[in-house]
């Protein structure tokens, strides 16, 4: 039953982060569209999109992880 509900938490926070990611892609998208940049705002923004991509495939590697026969 634990493994079940870690399963689910696990799923829970892989949807919550890739949401995230997928807001952070687009405001970085409007920031960069709009004609004023502010270039640190920016680099904030890509450097936790890089941190939440990395927890993203860190939970995917648990859930599904690589099985070598």
């Amino acid at each position: 039953m634990d493994g079940e509900l870690d399963v689910a938490a696990l799923e829970r926070r892989l949807l919550e982060l890739q949401d995230e990611h997928r807001a952070l892609d687009e405001e970085v998208r409007a920031l960069t569209m709009c004609g004023v940049v502010d270039q640190l705002k920016v680099m904030r923004l890509k450097r936790r999109k890089l941190s939440l991509k990395d927890e993203i495939y860190r939970i995917e590697d648990i859930l599904n992880p690589d099985i070598i026969a």
